[in-house]
């Protein structure tokens, strides 16, 4: 939950800036994305001490951002190519599907997977 949490929060963070003219990447300063493996281990090792109860807060507060910004989007600006230029050659919406229902389906499969070798 923690590792969904930080990504929603990069997506926020990104969308956010961006709109308010501001250029920024997506990923955390200093990863690209043959790097973010390593963003994902910082992002692991940041949350060693955060309990279920509070990763799970954590994330439903971003899932609530997330969605709401979404909403602030026509169907066209999130799924048609060009609309922001800092979007670059893909989708806005491509990253918020990224960030929550993909990235959801992820998780699910991680945790039935650890499930059964228990």
């Amino acid at each position: 939950m923690s590792h969904l949490y930080e990504w929603q929060q990069l997506l926020l963070d990104w969308v956010e800036t961006n709109q308010a003219g501001t250029p920024k990447p997506f990923l955390k300063e200093g990863y690209n994305w043959k790097t973010y493996g390593a963003m994902n281990v910082e992002f692991w090792e940041k949350h060693q001490t955060t309990s279920y109860d509070e990763a799970l807060k954590l994330l439903q507060t971003t899932h609530e951002k997330v969605m709401d910004l979404a909403q602030q989007f026509s169907n066209e600006e999130l799924f048609s190519k060009g609309v922001f230029s800092w979007v670059g050659g893909s989708t806005l919406g491509s990253y918020f599907v990224s960030a929550t229902s993909s990235h959801y389906e992820w998780a699910s499969n991680k945790i039935k997977k650890f499930n059964k070798s228990l």
